[in-house]
């Protein structure tokens, strides 16, 4: 369903958009005509496909039902057929949104969702998906400005000097993978004769989001964490600053409509 409503997306970038799973072509089918699918479902339904990209689920016992199923994942393919990027799980149940590759790897902009004046900073917080559901992971994204003149210290940083930190409130709601620093600059500091890691101007940190295994009807869920930074300036180093951040998104139930029985694999 998520890949149907990015089809365009990708198309504009100039992709097409296939998916192949293990299901024979009767269940594909009717699948794709209960769900409005427009792109191509191809049946593997031995797996021999599955199995020559090295993808079958071995988490699944041979005399399962689903036995034949591939790990969940997406490749994206150039149009030489060189692989580009490939994303994959190792549960099902845990996958990454189709959102989320578009903002990862074909530069597509995550949706905005606050603005944040702070003391030397301003911050704007977007997400790739405002729309979840159970085991989806998504990216975050903090687009920083510093005003021209100051500079904040980078991760890494050493030395006794406070680095940008992005924290994320623990929650079993959600599992916040580690942060993905951008490159920074080299500043050297003559009145110290030190050289440090900073960010000036703009800078962008995104990070993963993984969303736990939540039951029940739809709802709103927050995102909770916050940013800490030092900024300076030439002459002076200012108190460092923690600041709330918030994401909202909407969480949605899987569509738990399973195919006629006659069509289902025994």
């Amino acid at each position: 369903m998520e890949l149907e409503q990015k089809r365009a997306d990708f198309e504009r970038s100039g992709y097409g958009v296939a998916a192949i799973s293990f299901d024979r072509a009767p269940l594909l089918k009717n699948f794709a005509e209960r769900k409005g699918i427009h792109y191509p479902l191809l049946s593997d339904a031995d797996s021999k496909t599955i199995e020559s990209f090295g993808i079958l689920n071995t988490n699944v016992p041979k005399d399962h039902t689903t036995y034949g199923i591939p790990f969940p994942g997406t490749f994206v393919v150039d149009e030489k057929g060189v692989v580009q990027a490939k994303y994959f799980e190792d549960d099902h149940v845990d996958r990454y949104t189709v959102s989320s590759i578009l903002v990862r790897t074909l530069g597509h902009h995550a949706s905005g969702q606050s603005e944040i004046e702070a003391k030397h900073i301003k911050l704007r917080l977007s997400l790739s998906d405002a729309v979840v559901r159970a085991g989806n992971r998504l990216i975050l994204s903090i687009d920083a400005e510093l005003p021209g003149g100051m500079h904040v210290y980078a991760p890494g940083v050493e030395g006794g000097y406070i680095p940008v930190e992005w924290r994320m409130d623990e929650t079993k709601e959600w599992f916040a993978h580690p942060m993905t620093p951008p490159g920074s600059r080299k500043l050297h500091l003559p009145a110290i004769g030190e050289t440090v890691p900073v960010y000036e101007g703009k800078f962008r940190l995104i990070r993963d989001l993984t969303i736990g295994q939540l039951r029940g009807p739809a709802r709103d869920l927050d995102i909770l964490g916050t940013f800490r930074y030092q900024a300076c300036d030439d002459r002076i180093c200012y108190p460092p600053e923690n600041v709330p951040l918030k994401w909202t998104m909407r969480l949605e139930p899987h569509d738990s409509q399973r195919a006629p029985v006659e069509l289902q694999r025994k």
